[in-house]
C-alpha cells in the first residue's frame, strides 16, 4: 500500500497548528515551515477543511485551524480524507475464473487471500483510528521538548 505523501505533510502541519491554537496560517507559510509546494499543500489542507478537520478563512488575517480539539482527530481520519474511505486491498474474485470455480460464491468472503488483506487492513485502521494529533503532538514533546515553542517562535518569523 503507498499512502498519498500529502498525508504525511498533512500530519505534521496538524501537529504544528496543535501548538498555535486560535492563530491561522497560511498555506504557504505552513508549506515554506518544511520547504513544500504550497500548491500542492493547499490542496490536502483544503482536503482536510472539507473533511472538517481544519477551518480556513480568507483575507489578510486568514489561514487554517484545526476545527477540533487536537485528541478528537485521529489519524485515520487525515488519511481517509487525503487518501479516500476505499478500501487498499480489492478483492477482484479472481477465483470465480478458476478451475472448480462456483458462480455461486462471494469470494471477497470465503477466499483466504482476501481475508488475510481484510484482517491487516483492519488492523492497520484500528491502530490509525487509535492514535490522535494530540498523541503524536505529545510523543514529540517528549522527545523533544523545545519543539512546541521552535515550531511558534518559526512561525512568527515567516
Amino acid at each position: 500500500m503507498k499512502m498519498n505523501e500529502g498525508v504525511e505533510w498533512v500530519m505534521h502541519s496538524c501537529v504544528n497548528l496543535s501548538w498555535i491554537p486560535g492563530e491561522a496560517v497560511t498555506a504557504k507559510r505552513l508549506a515554506a515551515f518544511y520547504n513544500l509546494p504550497t500548491a500542492y499543500l493547499n490542496k490536502q489542507l483544503q482536503a482536510l477543511t472539507r473533511a472538517g478537520i481544519l477551518t480556513s478563512a480568507s483575507g489578510p488575517k486568514g489561514g487554517f485551524q484545526l476545527a477540533r480539539d487536537p485528541r478528537d482527530i485521529s489519524l485515520l481520519d487525515i488519511v481517509v480524507a487525503i487518501d479516500g474511505p476505499d478500501e487498499a486491498f480489492r478483492c477482484t474474485e479472481i477465483l470465480k475464473e478458476g478451475p472448480g470455480a462456483d458462480a455461486k460464491a462471494d469470494y471477497t468472503k470465503v477466499c483466504v487471500i482476501s481475508q488475510a488483506m481484510r484482517a491487516a487492513e483492519l488492523t492497520y485502521r484500528r491502530e490509525l483510528a487509535g492514535r490522535s494529533i494530540a498523541d503524536l503532538a505529545d510523543e514529540v514533546v517528549r522527545r523533544y521538548p523545545d519543539a512546541p515553542g521552535n515550531t511558534r517562535n518559526r512561525f512568527a518569523n515567516l
